[in-house]
């Protein structure tokens, strides 16, 4: 469907945004814009975006704003307010989608006789039928993911409850089989890739005359503005196209391809080469071991003797847990089965429900990262060591803004695993400054059961599956000061990001003092999906203490696409009843955070806290051997390992297995109408609290 209408876009910085008008054919693909309506009546473009192979992308950090990707370009447009910007990228998304199938057949053919010399007509076809069953599996893929939801919202709407639990296994089969099937069509994809790779030159798109005769339609050869002083801006200076090459074809037009990788651990969480189509797979190379051949979609794999032994001669997963050391790559070598997946999802979709391939995985589940709070356990005691609640705030807000930088363990974006229901993760961290000859026992009634007093312990506990529900809680004995939150997470895809909203709330107690600290968390956003991803925070926080009427507001700034810097924070500290702030935050909280007083007692800015200059101590876990078959080194053991010997095919095994097992027991359970029943998290209300908290025991203890 043709639209027209005024948009802004973006030039650049000196003239920034310009209001033009935007003409959308989709019959030809392209997005034409002109200076003034009366100027496209006269036929005088001022650019086009093409929009074949186009990726939009939004950011739910502003409304009005999106993006068209292509032919290593980044365009910026604003929309009047969010309603109109909906209505463009929806004309946008299904013009791109109706040229992607539309040419599909077109493009493998001429693909298929270009990689075989033409030399077998017989294999040309079969392919081509392949990718037809392909391309009918996807359209009934997506019709069955939106019955399957219009049924849940229908179940959900009946009043009576035992007439919703008669069909809730009528969803949760739903559901299995759309995992089964997304899962399918990546391998059979995959498996397509591994078989025949595709390196031919793609000869553009084609339109049938009525004689039945094939030529090339009449679009510009690439997307443009006019060169009157209008400079586009596109993210140069974040390399998202830097290491994309151009390879010239006959007919004068350009292909985007990925250049060779050599590096050893391809697995990051991101897309392909500027192309949302799913019939132009990027090329998947065949690389071979240290010892041996492997036919794996293009990953090397590692012998698995290269991967840590005990005496014994079994695996040492402990090791490979340790191990943090990766690679990092592009998501150029997987471009085709990020294609494929990005083909499911429509910009704004919840992610949660969609299959991620095993080689965008971190090697260790969600409960683990959350410990990475407290990579600077020291600061936080150190909240109770203060007699002022002023300065009590002030350190709650330094420790909390030194908790973020410790959980990336990479540059590049990756996905922890997602935790079974019931799973936990428990660990501790010994604290020289705080160890205590004295005063040190086990704590059997503790989170860590065989940690002592002057240990901070740490336990979390997957407490709700649909929706993922993490709960996790912490504390030190000695101190009388604990932590427990739950997070809610929901990701979204936006087109060139997604978007993980991150929503709960965490809870400081200073049990001596009855004191608490309640904070939110920031959403997370996993940026430059097209090339090589990275992660920013984003999002208003708070931190108030009902007590003393102290409170913090924290802003996690996301990078403008003008300029900026990363990792950007700002925020102020409030004394009770008061509207100005009496200190002020600044910096990166990956780096330097320094501090301005507002009440006059200091003239110059301080260092508040510089997390790359204070050290990080080791959390300490149980070996593998010792936990529990819940634990999540021992749940996710062979991921991990197949991750680290980079045997992508065993990875996924092993997670399949995983999964799999919890819908059996899901389904056990409902069957017998039995209720999953947490082991160490209650519900209550809206949140999740840990069942045997320090500020319980003691009162216990004091009676």
């Amino acid at each position: 469907m043709a639209l027209e209408g005024t948009l802004s876009k973006w030039v650049n910085v000196m003239k920034g945004w310009q209001t033009r008008w935007f003409v959308l054919e989709p019959e030809i693909s392209l997005l034409s814009y002109y200076t003034s309506r009366e100027k496209m009546m006269k036929g005088v473009r001022r650019g086009c975006v093409r929009l074949r192979g186009a990726v939009i992308g939004i950011d739910d950090q502003d409304v009005n704003t999106f993006t068209i990707t292509v032919d290593h370009k980044t365009f910026h447009f604003q929309a009047r307010d969010g309603e109109e910007r909906e209505r463009w990228v929806r004309h946008l998304e299904d013009t791109i989608a109706r040229s992607t199938y539309k040419y599909r057949g077109c493009y493998d053919a001429s693909q298929t006789l270009l990689s075989m010399g033409g030399s077998s007509s017989s294999k040309n076809n079969y392919l081509m039928m392949f990718d037809k069953k392909v391309s009918e599996a996807d359209t009934y893929l997506q019709m069955m993911i939106d019955q399957t939801t219009k049924i849940e919202q229908r179940i959900n709407a009946l009043e009576n409850e035992g007439d919703r639990a008669k069909y809730d296994t009528l969803i949760i089969q739903a559901n299995e089989m759309l995992d089964h099937i997304k899962h399918s069509i990546v391998l059979l994809q995959i498996a397509k890739n591994t078989a025949n790779p595709i390196n031919g030159v793609y000869m553009g798109p084609m339109k049938t005359d009525p004689d039945d005769t094939a030529t090339p339609v009449q679009v510009p050869e690439t997307s443009y503005s006019s060169s009157e002083g209008e400079d586009d801006f596109y993210d140069a200076n974040d390399d998202a196209f830097s290491s994309q090459l151009t390879t010239p074809t006959s007919n004068n037009r350009t292909i985007t391809e990925p250049p060779s990788r050599l590096s050893d651990d391809p697995f990051v969480s991101a897309d392909d080469n500027l192309s949302t189509n799913t019939s132009t797979p990027t090329s998947l190379k065949k690389q071979e071991s240290i010892e041996s051949p492997i036919k794996d979609v293009g990953y090397r794999k590692r012998n698995s003797k290269s991967l840590p032994l005990r005496h014994d001669g079994s695996l040492d997963y402990d090791a490979i847990y340790e191990d943090e050391s990766d690679s990092d790559l592009s998501m150029e070598s997987h471009g085709s089965v990020i294609t494929h997946l990005l083909s499911q999802v429509k910009i704004g979709m919840d992610l949660t429900k969609v299959v991620l391939p095993t080689f965008i995985l971190e090697r260790r589940s969600l409960l683990e990262m959350y410990a990475d709070y407290f990579a600077h356990p020291d600061l936080f005691i150190k909240i109770v060591e203060h007699k002022d609640p002023r300065d009590r705030m002030i350190q709650v807000v330094k420790w909390y803004l030194s908790a973020y930088h410790a959980g990336r363990k990479s540059a590049v974006a990756k996905k922890p695993y997602n935790p079974i229901v019931g799973e936990i993760f428990r660990c501790h961290w010994n604290i020289p400054e705080y160890e205590s000859k004295d005063n040190s026992q086990v704590v059997t009634e503790g989170p860590v059961p065989w940690c002592k007093s002057d240990q901070l312990t740490f336990i979390a506990e997957q407490v709700s599956h649909h929706p993922p529900i993490s709960a996790f809680y912490a504390e030190h004995y000695n101190k009388r000061i604990s932590f427990s939150a739950h997070v809610w997470t929901k990701s979204k895809f936006l087109g060139l990001s997604i978007g993980v909203h991150n929503i709960g709330t965490g809870t400081v107690t200073l049990c001596d003092l009855n004191e608490e600290y309640i904070l939110t968390f920031p959403n997370g956003y996993g940026r430059s999906i097209l090339s090589v991803p990275w992660i920013e925070l984003g999002g208003n926080v708070t931190i108030k203490c009902p007590k003393t009427g102290y409170h913090a507001e924290i802003d996690f700034l996301t990078k403008p696409f003008y300029g900026g810097k990363r990792n950007k924070i700002q925020g102020e500290i409030y004394a009770p009843n008061e509207k100005k702030s009496f200190l002020s935050i600044y910096g990166e909280w990956s780096g330097l955070m320094e501090a301005k007083w507002n009440d006059g007692s200091k003239s110059k800015p301080e260092v508040f806290v510089d997390v790359n200059r204070i050290p990080i101590y080791k959390k300490q876990v149980r070996s593998v051997l010792e936990q529990d078959e819940n634990e999540s080194r021992r749940v996710w053991k062979e991921v991990t390992a197949g991750l680290k010997a980079n045997d992508i095919e065993a990875a996924t095994t092993a997670k399949f297995k995983v999964e799999q097992k919890q819908r059996d027991e899901a389904k056990v359970r409902k069957d017998g109408n039995i209720a999953w029943i947490n082991k160490n998290f209650k519900n209550a209300g809206d949140e999740w609290i840990y069942s045997n908290p320090l500020s319980h025991r003691l009162t216990l203890e004091q009676r």
